[in-house]
């Protein structure tokens, strides 16, 4: 019989590749009406407002105090804070097929992290397919493009801190789930990010109609905004947390290179967009490196057990 249980956080990892796959239709529209910010804001919104209707419906359940807050709130403030404000400003300064070559380095950087930090160290035919993974999202993106123009100093340098905020965040929530549950992780991760980005929205939109214009794009934008928050978000992240706390950060890490493969199947199946070779090529290196790091994990995994409960939380 085969033990499901076993393969639930490699199912998981696939569940987040296909929400955040499929986020960049939703989110190329939204863009086209919506400042950077301005979306940013309305998503988070709507992920803290779906996570307390949730839990005021006993949906999902969990305590968590005052404590759990400022423990956590260093991860919040990684992810999605410091990697979403600095991937925005590095797309705008740059462009989407460098942005997206530099963040497809966000596994490497999460290897090396975890084996001085977490004193996870993985095996050498792992850094293989680790770079293979990186390879294959590189070479999709350049073969669209033909080139990686648009390089800005200052946008690099925002890349690269999207890419250390990311790995970090890797870091943070594998540590964390030795304490809490992923759905804690998951909230505070969206309370924090709905109260900085609207902060931020609603400053820059004061000279723009106040309140009243901030909102009035959800009459048209909600589909897009509802999946972002809910599905791209909550969902996300909350699938990527339980990813973190059962298998390695390295191994978790490299499921986000898959995110390439799902968006342009996303593009094929939906917007009709046409599938090259090298698309094929590209995606098959990311499919096989993400097997062969999982599969060439060291035999030693983190115990199964049920998860844990914060213990200030718990009180």
């Amino acid at each position: 019989m085969i033990d499901l249980k076993r393969y639930l956080p490699f199912l998981a990892g696939i569940g987040v590749a296909l929400a955040w796959g499929l986020s960049f239709m939703f989110t190329s529209g939204a863009l086209d009406r919506l400042e950077p910010f301005h979306l940013l804001g309305l998503r988070f919104a709507t992920a803290a407002g779906l996570m307390v209707l949730l839990r005021a419906l006993k949906v999902i359940r969990f305590d968590i105090s005052a404590g759990d807050y400022l423990i956590l709130l260093p991860l919040a403030l990684f992810q999605p804070i410091f990697y979403f404000s600095a991937e925005t400003i590095g797309i705008m300064l740059t462009s989407a097929s460098y942005s997206g070559m530099m963040i497809a380095v966000i596994p490497i950087f999460v290897a090396i992290f975890s084996a001085f930090f977490l004193r996870e160290y993985p095996a050498r035919t792992q850094l293989v397919f680790i770079i293979g993974t990186v390879i294959g999202v590189i070479f999709i993106i350049y073969m669209d493009n033909q080139s990686i123009a648009g390089v800005n100093p200052v946008g690099t340098l925002a890349l690269m801190g999207a890419v250390i905020a990311a790995a970090v965040y890797n870091i943070q929530s594998r540590k964390a789930s030795q304490t809490y549950m992923p759905i804690q992780i998951t909230w505070v991760m969206m309370i924090v990010g709905a109260a900085v980005f609207n902060l931020i929205a609603l400053i820059c939109a004061f000279n723009d109609g106040g309140l009243k214009a901030y909102l009035a794009p959800l009459a048209e934008m909600w589909p897009s905004v509802f999946y972002l928050g809910a599905i791209s978000s909550v969902a996300g992240f909350f699938l990527y947390n339980y990813v973190l706390s059962r298998i390695t950060a390295t191994q978790g890490a490299v499921f986000t290179n898959m995110i390439t493969v799902v968006a342009i199947a996303g593009g094929v199946i939906f917007r009709n967009e046409i599938l090259y070779w090298y698309h094929l090529v590209g995606a098959a290196v990311i499919l096989l490196g993400v097997w062969g790091t999982n599969r060439f994990a060291p035999a030693i995994q983190p115990e199964e057990k049920e998860p844990p409960v914060s213990q200030a939380g718990s009180k």
